[in-house]
């Protein structure tokens, strides 16, 4: 049983990193909390998110800033997932670049939103 919450406390932290927080508090050489600048460009994409698709306010929408490690990947990325046809359909977008520096113009055009449909077999483990 102790093994059982010990492994809910570590998806518990992991949740939290990939969200942006250090649930430590210490941070270490390298904190993952998010300053003023992020949080209102994730704010922003989200909005820009929002608009562009057209989607109700009652819609999940999810912006995250991961690193990547992988070769050829850069440094940092802003993924953004969000759900429709009351959680059915779940779309996928992945930009290149911090989120500081995506823009509105960074985002596909409204016509390919049926395009970005990750279906569950597709495997990917970013959201």
């Amino acid at each position: 049983m102790d093994d059982l919450v010990e492994d809910r406390s570590k998806d518990r932290e992991k949740l939290a990193l990939w969200q942006g927080f250090d649930p430590t508090g210490h941070g270490g050489g390298m904190s993952l909390r998010k300053n003023p600048a992020q949080r209102s460009a994730l704010r922003h994409i989200k909005q820009w998110t929002r608009e562009r698709f057209q989607l109700g306010e009652d819609e999940t929408i999810v912006v995250a800033e991961l690193a990547c490690a992988q070769p050829g990947c850069p440094p940092l990325e802003t993924v953004i997932a969000f759900w429709t046809n009351d959680g059915a359909d779940r779309h996928h977008i992945k930009i290149f670049k911090p989120a500081l520096d995506v823009t509105e113009d960074d985002l596909p055009p409204r016509w390919m939103k049926k395009a970005l449909i990750i279906h569950d077999s597709f495997g990917c483990d970013c959201c």
